[in-house]
């Protein structure tokens, strides 16, 4: 494989990140098809915080978006990590990995005070993640519904993505 470098998107990326996304996500049982239309609606909301491309030589291989949400209903300073896409045959080899610890550097760097996802804790445990009973998600599964604490105490309530998510 050749080197993969991380950046900001740019306004010729779109396709390519929808590609990716796409593909990441097709036939996922956790997938109901609509990451791309959400990476989409984020941009043009005006509510994609951080948007990071993973590219080698060729073509973009991996995405990683970040986005604010409310909890309990106040907009405060904590982000939603997600989705996160890497083209399926390169999955398994770091590039993933690569885009959330960048991903979680810049959010660092611009003063987040935590982050929250939904997925696998067996993979997101390695970043820092971690499930609180105390900030709630309805819907999935508790365990799946993580958070990351980057300054000051853990929050407490129920959280609400930004309105791309639906």
């Amino acid at each position: 494989m050749n080197a993969v470098a991380i950046r900001p998107e740019g306004p010729s990326d779109h396709a390519a990140i929808a590609v990716v996304t796409e593909a990441a996500f097709r036939g996922q049982k956790h997938s109901d098809g609509s990451e791309v239309a959400i990476v989409d609606r984020l941009r043009k909301d005006g509510d994609l915080t951080l948007s990071l491309v993973a590219e080698d030589a060729e073509r973009i291989v991996g995405h990683v978006a970040v986005s604010p949400v409310t909890i309990d209903g106040n907009a405060g300073n904590w982000y939603g990590l997600g989705p996160i896409s890497v083209l399926p045959a390169l999955q398994h080899k770091g590039i993933g990995s690569r885009l959330m610890q960048r991903a979680l550097a810049d959010m660092r760097a611009i003063g987040a005070a935590g982050i929250i996802l939904l997925g696998n804790p067996a993979y997101y445990s390695r970043f820092g993640f971690e499930h609180d009973p105390r900030l709630e998600y309805p819907g999935p599964p508790p365990e799946y519904f993580q958070r990351l604490v980057l300054t000051g105490d853990a929050p407490t309530g129920v959280v609400s993505y930004a309105p791309a998510f639906g």
